[in-house]
């Protein structure tokens, strides 16, 4: 029997410990990604493994572990950071590159464990797309891939436990569609599809779908939990304790019964003989779709809530108009404070996260931050998902670009904005860099596109001023954003990464952000990002075409802009959005605030 390290352990122990555990089950390799058994984007602690034996604190990642290799695969975003959390733990940095036709950890696994050999992997957390890649790659090769094991609870002493925080409800007027509406889409959907039953491990899906909230994910208002929808009853499968009483009646008004949540993979295993399921292949688990009997049909499609959710109404679009403006007079107080107090006080990357947090928290319906807050000042800011810790952090001060890059979460709508503002003097390849990057974002906001064109496909509109420069950036350009929900959601996404598939396709009440940058490594970074709302820009005989309106309410810094690169067209575009973020915001702040925010609308 294995023997649980302290906590203290050291990264080079956990692995040893790993592989103690691996040679005990019979397995060439084992497999840690990020993902938890709803395959979120943001894990709750239970399932960091990945963190807790690399030391690689990034949101992505995969580790792979063998008798005499640890490696963890990372793309562009983290290289910097990685390369920095792995000196000393023995794991390797593993680079991925953009327009990767299949995933490089499965290349690596297949060309590198033995044939007859196994390689395990939690069944859990493994989504089905992932697990089909991997068998096959694998069993062309000769390899196994087992599933059943959790080695995780074998070597990770005081492993967290399931998140108990509290459901609770999202009501009117911000919620403005009741539960027993969007299960009737839902039920549609299913009906359209042939389907009698709709499994959904998605927990912002779950949240839209049943007008629900929770406190289980950091920066997300989302709960763990699954759901089985029939065409008649529901049944919401999560921890004993976590939904009130008084709401679990409210639920069951609606045919929604709560149930344990380890109970989920039982409902799927006693499904009626000979009905069908509708499930998506890239938000369900391998572990969960195997409980499922042969003798139930399989649908396979993008869970129906992922499109409703993606499609604001018109009221949650008016209420996101009105929370920009909070968020935006939220900036306008945290700036005219920076501004004031700089070269006065002592500032550090720190104190911006706390100052800026503060500010928002002033603010009325505001719940929590979105994710967390990136302050990185010269060098720190060309690492795009950097964060300052305690331990490692600059001070503001001197000469150069500071970038923040935040956002908060309010009853009313979800907010994610980044700015750049000089500190000290900046020179000329400053502003040459900031104002490509601006170009950029004007380039995609002032956009008109066809309804339903892939949203991957915008991609190149704001990369076109930076490559014109012989510049590029290694992220996407934009994602879509949820209302009083996760930052990221589908199923649009603007990055010529990501495949130009039909259910990207941009419709009417989408909410995307629009963040090109520029970053160059040990000097600068630099990122201008808006939310926009897809909105009709009319019908003409070749269709119907869609527009952005910019929603993000805070001024660009003009002390960065090279004027001599703008044309008249883009002068007017910056000068009528200086123009709306000052009348908007001008009503919600006063004193040195609204000082700031007519300094820095004054047209250019």
């Amino acid at each position: 029997m294995n023997v649980r390290l302290p906590e203290t352990a050291s990264i080079p122990e956990r692995i040893a410990q790993l592989r103690s555990a691996m040679k005990q089950a019979g397995l060439a390799a084992w497999l840690v990604p990020s993902a938890d058994p709803h395959l979120s984007e943001y894990l709750p602690g239970r399932w960091q493994g990945r963190e807790w034996l690399s030391g690689f604190t990034g949101s992505v990642g995969t580790l792979v572990v063998t008798a005499d290799f640890a490696g963890l695969w990372v793309d562009s975003r983290y290289w910097v950071q990685a390369e920095a959390q792995l000196t000393g733990t023995g794991v390797q940095l593993m680079k991925m590159f953009g327009g990767q036709q299949s995933a490089p950890h499965i290349d690596w696994l297949a060309q590198n464990v033995p044939a007859g050999a196994t390689v395990g992997v939690d069944g859990a957390v493994l989504g089905v797309a992932a697990a089909r890649a991997l068998t096959d790659a694998l069993k062309a090769r000769g390899v196994e891939l087992r599933t059943d094991l959790d080695l995780l609870d074998t070597v990770w002493p005081q492993r967290p436990s399931l998140p108990t925080a509290a459901v609770y409800e999202h009501v009117a007027p911000h919620a403005s569609v009741p539960r027993a509406q969007k299960l009737d889409q839902i039920r549609r959907a299913m009906r359209e599809k042939g389907a009698q039953w709709h499994f959904i491990s998605t927990l912002d899906d779950l949240a839209w779908l049943l007008n629900l909230r929770g406190a289980d994910v950091n920066y997300n208002p989302v709960f763990v939990a699954h759901a089985l929808i029939g065409l008649e009853r529901a049944s919401l499968f999560v921890v004993d304790g976590k939904v009130p009483a008084e709401l679990a009646e409210s639920l069951a008004r609606d045919g929604i019964r709560v149930e344990p949540y380890a109970k989920a993979a039982d409902a799927l295993a006693a499904l009626p003989d000979g009905q069908t399921l509708l499930i998506d292949p890239r938000r369900i688990t391998y572990g969960l779709l195997q409980s499922v009997p042969a003798s139930v049909g399989i649908v396979e499609a993008v869970n129906p809530s992922t499109f409703f959710k993606s499609r604001k109404t018109e009221a949650e679009a008016e209420h996101v108009r009105s929370t920009m403006e909070q968020d935006g007079a939220a900036l306008a107080e945290f700036f005219a404070w920076f501004e004031g107090a700089l070269g006065r006080e002592k500032i550090t990357e720190l104190t911006i996260d706390e100052q800026l947090t503060a500010a928002r928290a002033r603010r009325p319906g505001f719940v929590t931050l979105s994710f967390a807050t990136i302050a990185g000042f010269n060098a720190n800011g060309a690492m795009p998902h950097y964060r300052a810790t305690p331990a490692s952090h600059s001070t503001i001060e001197g000469n150069g670009l500071l970038l923040i890059d935040s956002g908060g979460q309010y009853l009313s709508g979800t907010t994610d904005i980044t700015r750049v503002v000089p500190i000290g003097t900046i020179n000329d390849e400053h502003r040459r860099d900031f104002t490509t990057v601006l170009k950029g974002t004007m380039a995609l906001s002032r956009a008109k596109f066809p309804r339903g064109i892939r949203s991957p496909m915008l991609d190149s509109i704001a990369r076109a001023p930076i490559w014109e420069a012989g510049a590029d950036y290694g992220h996407g350009t934009g994602h879509g954003v949820g209302y009083f929900l996760n930052v990221h959601e589908g199923p649009q996404v603007i990055s010529h990464y990501a495949p130009a598939e039909a259910w990207t396709a941009m419709e009417e009440g989408m909410i995307t952000s629009i963040e090109p940058g520029i970053y160059r490594p040990g000097k600068w970074g630099i990122r201008i990002e808006n939310l926009v709302l897809n909105r009709s820009a009319g019908k003409t005989e070749f269709g119907d075409f869609l527009e952005f309106e910019t929603l993000t309410l805070c001024p660009i810094d003009t002390r960065c802009v090279a004027l001599n690169l703008l044309n008249d067209d883009e002068r007017a575009w910056l000068n009528a959005y200086h123009e709306m973020v000052r009348t908007r915001v001008s009503p919600h702040v006063s004193g040195d605030a609204k000082a700031w925010l007519e300094t820095r609308t004054r047209p250019v």
